[in-house]
């Protein structure tokens, strides 16, 4: 399955694409997980947004910060993948650009992030290790992992 990627700046978004990739973010973060939390929280602007399309519509996103605009590494937070496309794989995906991007944007190859704790196995897959305790953020068990 051939994805379209767009690296875009918070400015560089068009209102649709922030409407849609807002969408799908309250989709799996609020509703699917059942999670009341403040999904704009501020941080979209300091951003890089990755957003995956596949026939117009955007079914993967993440969101990248650089060293010291997140965590003390770059990060990758907001990861996320329509349901109906998980099967296919594209977290894995999704991850692979985030990373790359970060890389060639940033110039860095340590990364931080907070992961929900029912995702270690699949970030690990990816390179990141466990380098904290079980902690809740926003009712929902996450350990911060850390990759290079």
């Amino acid at each position: 399955m051939n994805l379209e990627w767009k690296i875009k700046h918070f400015e560089a978004l068009s209102a649709q694409e922030l409407y849609d990739l807002l969408q799908l973010r309250s989709e799996v973060f609020v509703v699917e997980q059942n999670c009341v939390y403040q999904d704009i929280d501020g941080k979209d602007e300091k951003a890089i947004h990755l957003i995956g399309e596949y026939n117009g519509k955007i079914v993967a996103y993440a969101r990248l910060f650089k060293p010291a605009a997140y965590f003390e590494q770059a990060s990758i937070g907001r990861v996320v993948v329509k349901e109906t496309y998980r099967a296919k794989k594209l977290g894995h995906l999704l991850m692979r650009e985030a990373v790359q991007v970060i890389e060639t944007h940033f110039e860095a190859t340590k990364i931080t992030i907070s992961a929900q704790l029912y995702l270690k196995k699949f970030y690990e897959s990816q390179g990141f290790v466990q380098t904290s305790e079980m902690y809740l953020e926003d009712d929902i068990p996450h350990i911060e992992m850390k990759k290079g």
